[in-house]
């Protein structure tokens, strides 16, 4: 295994355990977050393995999120309802009122003409 690649390990492992914050497993790994970024673009298998630890991110999100709604936290459940219950009319609208039709003049002015 070269170099680049013990480095594309180190730093797939580095991301699990900062749960896919970039800037955090570069620097514990020693490279710029453009060599990452240069990765993702051009090594379809590297690319797959950082969403796969995204998603493992995620579900983590997911079940921190869902302990604190089996804890009573209102915020949470809110949250959760906003997100995932907009099928069920669990959603905010804003309502803008209006007094009808409002009619403008624009008038163009050629800065050329003297006159």
């Amino acid at each position: 295994m070269d170099k680049t690649e013990q480095h594309k390990k180190a730093m797939l492992e580095a991301l699990e355990k900062s749960l896919g914050v970039v800037t955090s497993a570069c620097k514990s790994v020693g490279i710029g977050r453009t060599t990452h970024y240069l990765w993702m673009d051009n090594d379809p298998e590297y690319k797959r393995a950082v969403d796969d630890v995204s998603n493992v991110a995620l579900d983590f999100a997911e079940s921190q999120l869902h302990q604190q709604i089996k804890g009573g936290n209102p915020s949470s459940t809110i949250f959760y309802l906003k997100t995932k219950g907009k099928k069920r009319g669990y959603v905010e609208r804003q309502e803008i009122a209006h007094e009808g039709l409002k009619t403008f003049q624009i008038e163009e002015v050629d800065e050329q003409d003297p006159s």
